[in-house]
């Protein structure tokens, strides 16, 4: 748990302004976020949401080209969430970005969904095991942020 607190807190700026807009945009819209949430296949989504609803946000962040270039493991996170997104800076070239996947353009202040992400259906115990996931991320790191010594 604290090493992903550390990853959060180490990101580079523009990554953590992009983290942060998204966030703020998914919580005006109804949703909880989470940054740097993890997955059972050993990978971690930069920013996940859940909906009132029980819909599952994914999103990966990139900041240039070449991150996104070098990037040949976004695949394995979608049959992690209900609906996936890139989020990118404004400077961003957004025509790299898959047309099946959904676009946010996002900075320190906010972001918007330039495009819809199309919805993918998770498996009943895949959705249940992921909100019970994020219900225990959720407690630990606020438990952490209240007592970093309790780890």
């Amino acid at each position: 748990m604290a090493d992903t607190l550390r990853n959060v807190a180490l990101a580079p700026p523009i990554a953590a302004g992009v983290a942060r807009g998204v966030s703020r945009l998914l919580l005006a819209q109804g949703f909880s976020p989470i940054v740097e949430f993890p997955l059972t296949n050993g990978r971690r989504l930069d920013v996940a949401a859940l909906g009132a609803d029980g819909t599952i946000i994914g999103i990966e962040i990139k900041v240039s080209v070449a991150d996104f270039s070098a990037d040949d493991k976004w695949p394995t996170y979608l049959p992690f969430c209900d609906l996936f997104y890139f989020a990118v800076p404004s400077e961003f070239p957004q025509n790299m970005v898959p047309l099946h996947t959904g676009l946010i353009v996002a900075d320190r202040f906010g972001g918007a969904i330039l495009r819809e992400a199309s919805r993918m259906t998770l498996h009943a115990s895949r959705r249940r095991a992921l909100t019970l996931n994020f219900a225990r991320t959720a407690a630990e790191r606020l438990t952490a942020a209240r007592d970093p010594n309790c780890w």
